[in-house]
């Protein structure tokens, strides 16, 4: 299974070493392991004994033409190990190094390794990918994501059972097994409590100091949970859109989840879920791959009026969007936001529409046949 980012990662292998990170479970060792068979190499796993041990020793194949080097940030002082593998390596060897965490979480004092990489972000199917791989329909492909979320197993299941399972145990695996590296044994459960109840608090703008008071925990308590959470690709974070950047991470994020399936709600917002997840997609491929400076956001003001996403590009907005199941009828916020900054381009993402139309500068778009125009 070919994934989006194949033909890129194998452009920047020729030119650097190359990071690749993303959630668990979301591709990065299939693709890893696709990309040896197809130009021949060696992989190895941090997290398997045997090769940990040929990690350590530096025991591989110099004559391998690629090396995969899996879950290397788990390494005491993996960065300063990894410079010097790096510049000693011989110069037809490509090196890709993977994790199921943001490598940037891992900091370790010493050696820098700017400039001799790149990185990229895998991120589950979104409709475009998906009506790539299967040859689904937009519309049917927007159905089946909803259900099933993006990860490849899941969707790729062959009944809803299989996926639900699936995710049970990725959950449960994740909180347990993972946080681990990060934390106190003793925090487990406090960590696993605070991540069942953002699963209930997707899309609103969340409250730290009263989920605090909920769980008898510390506001700075939970910042540290949602740092966690965040640097393990099992939600990501959305910010107001702010002229003044300390002020807009001062204000009250919204969180969403990787993997759709695992919001606890109606429909309306899993929906919203989904096109977070497909939005934050296609402004980290910008960010990673053509090296624009492009950010998500939502836009909220002191009387309560609020759009459910803003994109910026250089310090500007460019699009203010909006999600709706039903509602054919221009949402009062994104009119008033759309007349606030003449520049953007105002939409309104419809889930069930029969056809896009336009209504002045709002754009009124099916969500399915928006989506697949997304660029990945």
């Amino acid at each position: 299974m070919q994934r989006y980012l194949d033909d890129r990662v194998r452009l920047d292998l020729n030119k650097k070493m190359v990071f690749l990170t993303g959630p668990r479970q979301v591709g990065k060792t299939t693709l890893s392991r696709a990309l040896v068979a197809h130009s021949g190499g060696q992989y190895l796993n941090y997290d398997v004994a045997d090769d940990q041990r040929l990690i350590v020793q530096q025991r591989w194949s110099p004559r391998a033409p690629l090396l995969v080097l899996d879950e290397l940030h788990k390494m005491p002082n993996w960065k300063a190990w990894l410079k010097g593998v790096y510049d000693g390596k011989p110069a037809s060897q490509q090196l890709l190094v993977t994790g199921s965490a943001r490598l940037d979480t891992f900091r370790q004092s010493g050696e820098s390794l700017a400039g001799r990489f790149f990185g990229l972000r895998l991120h589950p199917f979104s409709v475009r990918e998906w009506c790539e791989q299967s040859g689904a329909a937009p519309a049917q492909a927007l159905t089946h994501l909803l259900e099933r979320g993006g990860f490849p197993e899941p969707c790729l299941a062959a009944t809803h059972e299989e996926a639900e399972r699936w995710r049970h145990q990725y959950f449960d695996g994740l909180v347990r097994n993972d946080v681990l590296e990060f934390s106190r044994i003793t925090e487990v459960n406090a960590i696993k409590l605070f991540a069942q109840m953002l699963r209930s608090r997707v899309g609103s703008p969340l409250s730290l100091a009263s989920m605090a008071r909920d769980l008898a925990l510390s506001p700075v308590t939970l910042k540290k949970y949602l740092d966690i959470l965040e640097a393990l690709y099992i939600v990501f974070i959305v910010r107001p859109w702010h002229g003044n950047i300390a002020r807009a991470v001062l204000q009250a994020p919204k969180v969403y989840f990787f993997d759709t399936g695992l919001v606890q709600g109606d429909e309306g917002v899993r929906f919203e879920n989904l096109v977070a997840t497909a939005l934050l997609k296609h402004t980290q491929w910008q960010v990673d791959a053509q090296g624009k400076e492009v950010g998500l956001h939502y836009i909220r003001t002191k009387d309560d009026a609020e759009v459910d996403f803003a994109l910026s590009e250089g310090g500007q907005l460019t699009h203010l969007i909006e999600c709706k199941m039903q509602d054919d009828k221009p949402h009062r916020a994104l009119r008033r936001f759309a007349d606030e900054f003449p520049a953007t381009q105002a939409i309104q993402v419809i889930r069930d529409l029969r056809h896009s139309f336009a209504i002045g500068r709002l754009q009124m778009q099916r969500a399915d046949e928006w989506l697949n125009a997304l660029l990945v």
